[in-house]
């Protein structure tokens, strides 16, 4: 028998933190972050975590677990992931895995296989050489001559995930679009996703941006690079942060530093809500819709009747 699970996704700002919240405590649940940044300790205010007075409310997983200096892979959070499912499902409730982070959440509620290519590190070290010489963008261009369809999915920056694209093109010849298969999930899965009218959600995204700023995003971005470890990982390219940095370092004004945050928002964004538009699965509300959440409430109910209080 497939473990039960609830799955909500949106793009950021949309308002799925206090959704998830609402109906874990309507279907003793328990959330599962899917978000890539929140695994990360120090790293609250950028990331939108649910504040310690929600996570006591309800028990929250895959929050807090590591250093901004270390790494981590879509396949150590497909493992974790699915790890709690089960461990949240043997004490008879709900597993809700919510976030906006398309790959680690298709990861685990499909049978996802990755590629399995050994790491070579004298090509890793050429890419990251030539990033470094000609920026993020020159190796993404190269990406997407060699494999558009991963491409589309990879931001600019996410220069961990494109040199591993480019050097599984490079050993084997093959776009890792085409080494990564989706099949059946192994979980009985429903799927709910949040969205609003464009104009709603960006103007709803400028405001988190300026409310993030008004709890101190630049106080908590100066800790992360007091560390003197932050600025050289991939967690430090996270929007937000990546400006502040860019701001703090005297790069850029602290006005452009804010407009690039909105901006970048709002970009992804668009890039969450493409992603997730390709999954077929998906029950798709609108946020503003007054008679959104209780139907919802309803489907889910229907999905998932032994859990309700």
């Amino acid at each position: 028998m497939k473990p039960d699970l609830l799955v909500i996704v949106g793009p950021t700002g949309v308002g799925k933190t206090a959704l998830s919240l609402s109906l874990a405590k309507a279907f003793h649940g328990e959330i599962i972050s899917g978000d890539s940044m929140q695994v990360y300790l120090g790293m609250d205010i950028g990331t939108a975590k649910a504040s310690p007075e929600e996570q006591s409310t309800i028990p929250h997983h895959l929050i807090d677990m590591l250093q901004p200096d270390e790494s981590f892979s879509v396949q150590q959070y497909q493992e974790m992931a699915r790890q709690k499912i089960v461990e949240i499902q043997n004490r008879n409730h709900l597993p809700i895995l919510v976030g906006g982070t398309g790959l680690y959440i298709e990861a685990v509620v499909f049978e996802y296989q990755m590629a399995k290519v050994t790491e070579n590190p004298a090509i890793r070290q050429e890419l990251t050489e030539l990033a470094s010489k000609y920026g993020n963008e020159f190796l993404h261009q190269r990406l997407q001559q060699v494999d558009p369809t991963h491409a589309r999915k990879l931001h600019p920056n996410d220069l961990r995930r494109i040199i591993r694209a480019l050097e599984v093109y490079q050993l084997t010849g093959k776009p890792l679009s085409e080494q990564q298969h989706r099949s059946a999930s192994p979980f009985e899965a429903l799927w709910i996703g949040l969205t609003m009218p464009r104009l709603e959600l960006y103007d709803q995204i400028n405001r988190r941006v300026d409310q993030m700023l008004q709890m101190g995003l630049e106080k908590e971005v100066r800790q992360l690079l007091a560390t003197g470890r932050f600025e050289k990982h991939t967690a430090s390219q996270a929007i937000g942060y990546k400006e502040m940095i860019q701001y703090i370092k005297g790069n850029i004004s602290y006005e452009e530093a804010v407009s690039s945050i909105k901006q970048g928002s709002r970009r992804y964004a668009k890039r969450q809500l493409s992603w997730f538009r390709r999954i077929p699965e998906i029950h798709w509300f609108d946020k503003t819709d007054v008679h959104a959440f209780i139907e919802i409430n309803h489907l889910v109910a229907g999905k998932f009747p032994s859990y309700r209080e």
